[in-house]
């Protein structure tokens, strides 16, 4: 039997959100790596659109958002440049119940958004990958998990202004983004992304903390922590923007 809401929901209130049971309601999981934990996109559309609102994913990676937006009865377009992304969305979306929303999926560059007009988004809801940290392509053109921080940081500032250009004005942009570890010093690319939104014309609402549950290789990195004197990056940023 499908359990198609989680369990004793609320609303987040503060700036601190942290979700150690990441949620399996309706077709979620966790088999697409790197994938956010359905409680944030939860939050954000809650809070930020209203049923019937046209909800944009433009990395929409294993359908997380896309999943929420239909089960919330928000319209929703799912962007992905990797084909094998897209028939993990299809899979995860294709489930029918009363007062749901429709869903678009479309093989699509994130930096253009062909086919999606001007001011037509009502809140987007996204989880772009951080650089080339975990890479989901074998060398497909265009997918910006294969490129290094300098040349990522380019590409995403033209992911920002495209998504100025396709949001109604007053509505809000939600960009979950962590940071990186290079030659032991950090690197703060949640920033410098969120510097990139903020050069393209959007404004800062809210910084939300997000701590991490069960990563990959946490033991391995746990001991090398120690050995080589480094603490572990144990949370993202996920940044609420309004154009």
């Amino acid at each position: 039997m499908i359990i198609w809401e989680p369990a004793n929901f609320e609303l987040e209130t503060n700036t601190v959100w942290s979700f150690p049971d990441r949620g399996k309601w309706a077709t979620h999981d966790a088999k697409w790596r790197g994938n956010w934990s359905p409680y944030i996109p939860r939050n954000v559309i809650l809070r930020y659109s209203q049923e019937g609102d046209m909800v944009l994913d433009q990395f929409a990676g294993g359908g997380t958002t896309l999943v929420e937006a239909k089960l919330l009865n928000r319209n929703s377009i799912g962007v992905d440049i990797n084909p094998i992304a897209l028939e993990r969305c299809k899979e995860k979306c294709n489930f029918e119940r009363e007062n749901c929303g429709k869903v678009d999926i479309r093989l699509g560059d994130a930096r253009k958004l062909f086919g999606i007009d001007d001011e037509s988004i009502d809140l987007i809801c996204t989880h772009p990958p951080y650089a080339n940290i975990i890479q989901y392509s074998d060398g497909i053109e265009g997918d910006l998990s294969l490129l290094d921080k300098k040349e990522f940081l380019n590409e995403i500032f033209k992911v920002a202004e495209t998504s100025y250009r396709v949001l109604k004005k007053d509505k809000y942009c939600a960009v979950l983004m962590g940071d990186m570890r290079k030659q032991g010093m950090v690197q703060p690319l949640a920033f410098d992304t969120l510097q990139m939104f903020q050069l393209a014309g959007f404004k800062l609402k809210e910084i939300i903390i997000k701590e991490q549950h069960n990563c990959k290789a946490t033991g391995y990195w746990k001991t090398n922590s120690i050995k080589y004197n480094f603490l572990l990056l144990a949370h993202e940023y996920l940044f609420v923007l309004k154009k």
